[in-house]
């Protein structure tokens, strides 16, 4: 399950494009779901840990992915922090998802903040909405229950 805290939250990393230049690892770029991540979001292909080919940039190391793609990675590798996902744009959503999933696996949480509502899309999820403990399964649940913090 996807934790969100909605708003204002101090103790989150804002700018998490600073962070990722100062923090990433070469695992995070070359792992499995990073490859697949910035294939999909930035339609750029890994070449090595150092190297990513973009069809806009051409030839590009991974600080210059785009702010949501870094954060994505963030919330993948980092459990020390709680990142502000208003960085990424609603094409971040399903993978937002997709590492709370693989978490839970491993019976970890993830969290993070928005300061704005993305769209989950139109199926179905669980949300909790730290600000309430409400749990949404969908994005009507989720606007109910947290669209007053933002």
């Amino acid at each position: 399950m996807l934790n969100i805290y909605f708003g204002d939250m101090p103790e989150a990393v804002y700018n998490t494009a600073v962070y990722f230049k100062n923090t990433y690892r070469d695992k995070w770029i070359t792992s499995e779901l990073g490859v697949k991540m910035i294939k999909d979001v930035d339609k750029s292909d890994v070449v090595s840990a150092n190297l990513i080919e973009s069809p806009v940039l051409g030839p590009i190391p991974p600080t210059q992915l785009s702010g949501g793609v870094k954060t994505l990675i963030l919330i993948a590798n980092d459990r020390s922090n709680i990142f502000n996902a208003s960085t990424c744009g609603n094409n971040c959503a399903k993978w937002i998802l997709e590492i709370a999933r693989i978490e839970a696996q491993h019976r970890r949480k993830v969290v993070i903040n928005l300061r704005h509502m993305m769209d989950f899309g139109d199926g179905t999820f669980k949300i909790k909405v730290l600000n309430n403990n409400r749990i949404a399964t969908n994005m009507i649940e989720l606007l109910e229950a947290g669209g007053e913090y933002v």
